[in-house]
Parts: structure tokens; C-alpha cells; sequence
């Protein structure tokens, strides 16, 4: 009986966990119809709500913006748009942080959670998964001695929330694993482990000194 029960929770606890949280995104994507002026809205033209036509609106919008930025004249209304934002004070510093954020994060350019790491943390004889998310630059960089790297360390289970690190680059391990399976890795505490590969990037000294040891 307790078998069937746990069986029963493996499989229905990630559908409900999905279903709530596709749920939850299309709800706030929905209200996006907030904007349409009344007489367009559904329940006026057809005297009933159409569930997930804000998620349809809010498709279309991202998709037009992207279309309209990408050619001279969305450019140029673009940069006149952040050069209007930049003049405004609160605005200036709320906007160019979100703004850098996100394009560090979203652009197919950037370098932010493309590399799976290794880490001595919270101390040298225990170890997390991080993510690469750069290197240290600024004044920040003048202070620090030797070759560091930035990197990100998701809590557990939930990886939105964390601490950022500046790691001398010797102490990282890059692992062969993508940031899919490390972050599932991490949500499940460790229940769900990564396939066996072979080690193709050394461990730092730390790790080897410790290995020998405990042999």
C-alpha cells in the first residue's frame, strides 16, 4: 500500500507543480488584456472570457517588438526611447540595471549560466554546484590578486535565490554536464543525479590533496 501511495505522488506531485505554475504564467500573462480598451474586449464582443488570449496577445507583442527593433527605424526609436528613460533619475538607475541584467542573461551572446562548476563551498572540504557568470571587472578586479572568476550558487530548491562569488579561477571545476541537468540536480537536492561521464578537466590541487588523504 505504501508503495502504490509514494508511486502515485511520484507522478501526480510534477504534474500538479506543472499545471500550477503554467497556470500561474498564463493568469499574469492574461492580464496583459487589461490594456485593450473595453468594446475590443472578449467578454463585450462575445459576452464570455477566452482563457489564454492575453498569453496570445503577449506572444504577439514580444514577437512585433523584436521584428521592429531589429531594423533601422526600430533601432533609432529605441535608442531615443533609452536616451528619454536615461534622462529621468529613478528611472535612469531602476532601467540600466534591469536592462544589463537582462541582457546579460537573455542574449545568445552572453556568457551567463552557459558552464556547470564545481566549488569549494562553504568551506575547502565541501562542494556545490555553480554557475560561470563572468569575470570580476571595475575597481573590484584592482583588489583581487591572481586570475578570478565570477560565479553564481543556487540555493536549494529553489535556484532563483543564491549568492554570488568572485572564486580564484584554480579552485573551479568545469564539469561536463549542461546547466539543464545541473539545475535539476540542485532542485532535487541531489535526488536526481547526472549520468556517469568520464573526468576530462582536473580537479584543482585542493581536491587531489584531499583525495589522497582520505586514500
Amino acid at each position: 500500500m505504501r508503495k502504490y501511495f509514494i508511486t502515485g505522488l511520484l507522478i501526480l506531485v510534477p504534474l500538479a507543480i506543472t499545471a500550477w505554475v503554467l497556470n500561474l504564467v498564463i493568469s499574469t500573462m492574461d492580464q496583459s488584456l487589461l490594456f485593450v480598451p473595453e468594446r475590443w474586449q472578449p467578454r463585450t464582443l462575445f459576452g464570455f472570457n477566452i482563457p489564454g488570449l492575453g498569453t496570445l496577445l503577449t506572444v504577439v507583442i514580444i514577437f512585433l517588438t523584436g521584428l521592429l527593433t531589429n531594423n533601422l527605424v526600430g533601432n533609432y526609436v529605441l535608442r531615443v526611447w533609452e536616451k528619454l528613460l536615461k534622462r529621468i533619475p529613478l528611472v535612469n538607475s531602476l532601467y540600466s540595471s534591469v536592462k544589463q541584467v537582462s541582457d546579460t542573461l537573455l542574449s545568445s551572446s552572453g556568457n551567463a549560466f552557459r558552464k556547470a562548476v564545481m566549488i569549494p563551498y562553504p568551506h575547502q572540504n565541501s562542494y556545490t554546484i555553480a554557475f560561470l557568470t563572468g569575470t570580476p571587472g571595475g575597481d573590484v578586479k584592482n583588489h583581487l590578486v591572481g586570475d578570478y572568476v565570477s560565479v553564481y550558487v543556487p540555493t536549494t530548491p529553489n535556484p532563483t535565490s543564491g549568492f554570488f562569488l568572485m572564486m580564484a579561477r584554480k579552485d573551479v571545476v568545469e564539469l561536463d554536464m549542461t546547466v539543464d541537468a545541473a539545475l535539476k540536480y540542485i532542485v532535487s537536492m541531489g535526488v536526481v543525479a547526472p549520468e556517469d561521464v568520464s573526468p576530462t578537466i582536473a580537479l584543482p590541487d585542493s581536491v587531489t590533496k584531499q583525495s589522497e588523504l582520505s586514500a
